[in-house]
């Protein structure tokens, strides 16, 4: 039985059709002092696989409690997708006596569950902390399926060295073009220095790819280069479109045509759906 976190129902309705699972009523609910409440009151099956996105406290509370739920109402095994991980950019410690914040987060949850699938983890090594088995789950080539067909000579850019294998597993995807990446130093959370990639962006189509967009700083510095070189269009394409704050309204005010993102975090710019992918992980980790 598939169990959806309020933050994750339309690809928990997405995974239950592709792995053809029932899909659990549940309650989400807060009490007056301000505490969440989440149950699954119907649940009647042996395996769960609770679908949550942990995209704020709130979240994680409420996953904890899910898993709960379920061994309280008798699943003798439960997955635990998380289609986003929050805190997996805190994966290890700022300074002297800080948190590895990804740790202690994957730490809790491995509590609930006997089975972890991550979609696109912003550092892979955050699979290391959960207790038990971990599929990581790449997404990113589910992003050329919204681009447009007639994609003039495109450019394939990731914002950073470390993002390159998403822009080119988009390409591969895609069918054609070149790939590359800027050099990126980033200041804050919210400010980031973009040098611009040796490839020649002249006339051509250019697909920025990234795994998260959060404040939408580094897109948008980007596509002021991009605008500079002589680029014809710019598109944006990330796995998870956080878009906190303003991101929207740089992104738009920077030029970009448009903004392409899965369902990991639901938003109106997931166009498409990372069901697919995940069904097939569920199906490998629960036989």
């Amino acid at each position: 039985m598939i169990v959806p976190g309020s933050s994750s129902q339309a690809l928990a309705a997405e995974l239950a059709a592709a792995i053809d699972e029932p899909l659990a009523a549940v309650e989400y609910d807060r009490f007056p002092d301000g505490e969440t409440y989440a149950a699954v009151p119907d649940f009647d099956a042996d395996r769960a696989v609770v679908v949550a996105t942990t995209d704020s406290n709130d979240a994680w509370v409420e996953l904890f409690q899910l898993q709960d739920a379920v061994r309280e109402a008798g699943a003798t095994e439960v997955v635990t997708v998380l289609p986003y991980m929050g805190y997996a950019r805190q994966d290890e410690a700022f300074e002297a006596g800080g948190p590895v914040s990804a740790r202690a987060m994957a730490r809790a949850a491995s509590a609930g569950t006997d089975r972890v699938v991550l979609v696109n983890p912003h550092e892979e090594a955050v699979a290391s902390f959960f207790d038990g088995h971990v599929t990581v789950v790449d997404a990113a080539a589910r992003l050329a399926e919204p681009l447009p067909d007639d994609l003039n000579d495109p450019l394939f850019l990731s914002p950073d060295a470390g993002a390159v294998e998403l822009a080119e597993h988009v390409c591969d995807a895609y069918g054609r073009g070149d790939t590359d990446y800027f050099e990126k130093v980033r200041h804050s959370g919210s400010e980031v220095e973009i040098t611009p990639s040796d490839a020649d962006a002249s006339d051509r189509d250019v697909v920025i790819v990234d795994d998260i967009v959060a404040t939408g700083s580094t897109m948008s510095e980007a596509v002021t280069h991009l605008d500079s070189d002589g680029a014809h269009r710019v598109f944006a394409a990330c796995v998870h479109p956080l878009l906190v704050r303003n991101a929207r309204t740089k992104l738009e005010r920077a030029g970009i045509e448009r903004i392409v993102g899965t369902d990991t975090v639901e938003r109106d710019v997931s166009v498409v759906s990372v069901a697919p992918a995940v069904a097939a992980a569920v199906e490998t980790v629960t036989q």
